[in-house]
Formats: C-alpha cells, structure tokens, sequence
C-alpha cells in the first residue's frame, strides 16, 4: 500500500488547534445533506470534536471513525464517546462495498500517499445514491497580513516537509480534478475560509503556531532532516507571535470542498 507521514504530529500545540474544529466551523458544506438516521464513516478523525457532532446530527444513525494507529484511535474515543472508532488506512478501508450512506473526511487527503485511490475506496463503501464529502486547506492559497520574511519562510518550510512525507500541501485546488480522476462524476466542488482578525483570535491563532514551530512532530522534522534549525524556528516562533500583537494583523486559511454524489 502506499505510506505517507503525517506531518503534524499529535503535541499539545497541534490538538490545541484541532479540537476547536466542529461540524459547524469545519463542515457546513455538508450539513444540509446529513439526516437522522444515517450511518455515516469519519474517516482522519483525529481528536473526535466534528465526529462527536455528526453522531448528533445523524443520530439515532451510526458515526464509525477512522483512524490510521492506535494512539490517533484514542484521541478520537477520547473526544466522541460512544462512537466506534476503527484502525485503517484509507487507500483500502476494512468494509465491505456499499456500508454507508455518508462518507467525510476533513483535511485527510492532503496527507494521504494516493488521494485519488483513497477517494476510490470512500466511494466503494459509499451506498448507491449516498454521498462522498471532503474538505482539504490549500497552504499555497493562504493569505496574511503583515508580511515578515520569518512567516513566509514558515510556509517554505511547511510545503518541503509535508511533500518529504508524501503529502499535498495544496491539496484544495486539486480536489475537484481527484475526484474526476477517481472516476466520480456528480460532483458539486466549493471553497470556504477562517480567518483570524480580532485581538482574541489573533492571539489564539499567532500563539498556537509560535508554540507548534518549536515544540511538534514538523519542528522536530525540520531539524532532523537539516531544513531548518533551532535557532531559525526560535526566530519564526518570535515573529508569530509579534503578528498577533498587530492590531493591523490578519490571516485566511482556504478551503475547498467536494460533495460526490454517487449513481442511485
């Protein structure tokens, strides 16, 4: 099977961000769509927060989670109680064609070795007329204001280190043509962003990143392959933070989004 490496690892300053993520904030694109009753698979489900949502939102339905190793598994059973969570890889899912009515995966396929064949697989365990949904950022497309040197070279770091682990960083431009190429074609493609320009969500925002480029799976990549070192991430860890004093200071993260509705 095809591997990649997650590049951002599971610190507390990587959870810290991914545990605000709710349907709401994270899935919207999907939520007209979702019914009670469904049984729905969750596939990079990471600390559980939008998979605890959607068990609500399909509920008394099933939401099965996926994850790829055990201690992702329990970070998921952690943060939704309840739901069965599995370990898999999905470039070749353990279920049998046609199990779901919905299939979601929120930024999974920008760091998966093969996203057309993972979209395959989402499609195969998809029920005739259900519905294949994901959404990936799309680094490239991210825009911020004021410009340091020290944050774009953050992103140049980024982009080399979670292509050396066989992913995408620019996954979201691509979904739409991933999805042709997985041989699905009723697709309906969006884009959505967040955006940080408050003096909370500046903080919040500019004091995750200043604390994830030092202390996470990415730092410690950087500095073990020779990307970077210590003292530059110190440098770009100091300038996050000076960003998020800025009251001039605004960041957007892109988004794309694919709704795959399968044949009837």
């Amino acid at each position: 099977m095809p591997e990649s490496r997650y590049t951002h690892g599971h610190a507390e300053s990587v959870l810290r961000s991914h545990r605000t993520r709710s349907a709401a904030n994270s899935a919207a694109y999907l939520l007209r769509h979702l019914a009670a009753g469904q049984r729905l698979l969750d596939v990079g489900s990471g600390p559980g927060t939008i998979t605890a949502d959607l068990a609500v939102l399909v509920g008394p339905g099933e939401v099965v989670a996926l994850e790829v190793n055990d201690e992702a598994a329990a970070l998921t059973r952690s943060g939704a109680p309840g739901v069965d969570v599995r370990v898999g890889d999905v470039h070749a899912l353990p279920f049998a064609d046609g199990e779901f009515d919905v299939v979601h995966a929120h930024q999974v396929l920008q760091h998966v070795a093969d996203p057309v064949q993972a979209l395959r697989e989402m499609a195969r365990v998809t029920k005739p007329g259900g519905l294949v949904a994901a959404r990936d950022s799309d680094y490239g497309s991210f825009a911020w204001w004021p410009r340091p040197p020290e944050l774009d070279r953050w992103l140049e770091l980024y982009d080399a280190a979670a292509r050396a682990n066989g992913g995408e960083p620019d996954a979201g431009r691509r979904l739409l043509a991933w999805a042709h190429a997985a041989g699905l074609a009723d697709v309906t493609a969006s884009s959505s962003t967040w955006c940080w320009a408050t003096p909370e969500t500046r903080d919040w925002w500019g004091g995750m990143w200043a604390d994830r480029i030092l202390g996470s799976a990415l730092a410690d990549q950087l500095v073990r392959e020779g990307r970077s070192t210590s003292q530059e991430l110190e440098r770009i860890s100091a300038a996050w933070r000076s960003w998020s004093l800025d009251p001039d200071a605004w960041f957007s993260v892109h988004h794309a989004e694919i709704l795959c509705r399968l044949p009837g």
